[in-house]
């Protein structure tokens, strides 16, 4: 894999696991102001924004090594009418701005809470256009077969929604640590919100898994039997990088669905949080992993209908 490769995946993961951490914290932040009141809920989740951000930006300046000559950035965003990859630049520049925006209203409390929702809706909504351009760069590629399915809008937005429930869960954990090394008031209260949560995160995980493992049975059906052209990444899934196809596998059934199953049982007892954290951080770890490595089939399983 070459370094504009290599950009890509590293550049569309980040992007994809920092637009899901961000639907996932509010979500979370939602139901917890609901359940423990505003100033609960800010405490759990606070922390957890400073794990969004750096990810974004590494993503994005990952990224201009796609480009090849950094100075040919902004010509990227000139073709918004016809391009789908100057609507994924523009729209990761606007979820990166406007991200930072309420992170920076938040954590200083800047404006009313009514206001702080609605940058953050904003913020959301742009994180979601920023993945469905991205899933559109290689849908509307007929000319590459494996690229130019429902499964790469279904398995971006999964894998969105997958890595932003781990790392929050992840993010989840750290804050509550730092908690209780400061020996916080609001230690019990927070025990409380983080156990409910964390058995979400472990249940939505599953779930999300589930559907992985639907499609990827299909997807591989359909380019068995959709042409040669087809059949030649099939065959660059499965012969040529058989073994990390399968490491990928196993990566995600451990960290998705085992670890995550035995994160939602141990969740049920605040006694259990040593173990909890440990399924939490290996969770994450082991789902990064096998994402990363899900991303670089993607691209390695190019082949084009035609003369390159």
């Amino acid at each position: 894999m070459n370094v504009s490769e290599l950009s890509l995946v590293i550049f569309s993961i980040a992007a994809q696991m920092s637009v899901g951490a961000f639907l996932v914290l509010g979500g979370v932040h939602f139901f917890a102001s609901r359940y423990a009141g505003v100033e609960e809920a800010d405490r759990l989740s606070d922390w957890a924004l400073l794990a969004i951000g750096p990810v974004m930006v590494i993503g994005l300046i990952v990224s201009i090594l796609h480009l090849g000559n950094p100075i040919n950035a902004p010509r990227a965003i000139t073709n918004l009418g016809t391009s789908w990859l100057s609507r994924e630049i523009l729209f990761g520049l606007l979820f990166a701005g406007a991200g930072f925006l309420f992170a920076l209203m938040q954590w200083r409390k800047i404006g009313s809470p009514t206001l702080r929702n609605i940058v953050a809706l904003v913020a959301a909504v742009l994180g979601i256009a920023l993945v469905f351009s991205m899933a559109m760069v290689y849908y509307t590629l007929p000319s590459v077969p494996a690229w130019s399915s429902l499964a790469t809008p279904i398995t971006f937005f999964t894998t969105t929604l997958l890595l932003g429930a781990l790392a929050i869960s992840a993010a989840f954990v750290a804050g509550y640590s730092r908690l209780r090394s400061r020996n916080d008031p609001a230690l019990e209260k927070q025990r409380e919100i983080l156990r409910i949560t964390l058995r979400w995160m472990a249940l939505l995980s599953i779930g999300l898994l589930g559907i992985l493992f639907i499609i990827q049975p299909l997807y591989m059906a359909w380019l068995g039997v959709s042409g040669p052209t087809a059949g030649q990444s099939l065959s660059l899934l499965i012969e040529e990088h058989g073994a990390l196809f399968a490491l990928r596998l196993l990566l995600l059934f451990l960290g998705a669905g085992l670890f995550s199953l035995f994160m939602y049982q141990l969740a049920r007892s605040s006694q259990n949080f040593r173990l909890v954290s440990t399924l939490a951080y290996a969770a994450f770890l082991l789902v990064l992993v096998g994402e990363l490595i899900g991303r670089y089939l993607f691209y390695a399983s190019f082949a084009r209908i035609g003369p390159l």
